[in-house]
């Protein structure tokens, strides 16, 4: 199986402009933002997509999800607030299968956002 893009970037094949790093994720700028901050948390561990988690991912999705908020804190738009995401499948938006949380913020975020 050939590596995704983010698998590339978690073994810094390809550069990215990241703004967080510990031993379970990597969050990095996205290059197609889709609001003035916007950000996608990676999980070192490969899972294909948020509905092919398992049990034992229960842990690793928790923090994801705490360090998107500290993130948010890090890049000023958690008093203003921010949005999370996790896209699955085609219809969902996925468009790389590597699950990633995206973090959205510093502009007022439209509801519904489809």
């Amino acid at each position: 199986m050939q590596k995704t893009i983010f698998q590339k970037i978690i073994d810094k094949e390809i550069p990215a402009h990241i703004v967080f790093e510990d031993e379970r994720c990597i969050a990095f700028k996205d290059i197609d933002s889709q609001a003035p901050i916007h950000c996608l948390l990676v999980p070192k561990k490969h899972i294909v997509r948020v509905g092919e988690a398992s049990a034992q991912d229960e842990n690793l999705l928790g923090h994801l999800l705490l360090i998107a908020t500290q993130v948010a804190h890090q890049l000023k738009i958690y008093d203003t607030g921010f949005r999370i995401v996790i896209n699955h499948g085609k219809d969902g938006g996925e468009s790389v299968p590597h699950l990633h949380v995206h973090l959205l913020g510093g502009r007022a975020l439209q509801w519904p956002p489809g």
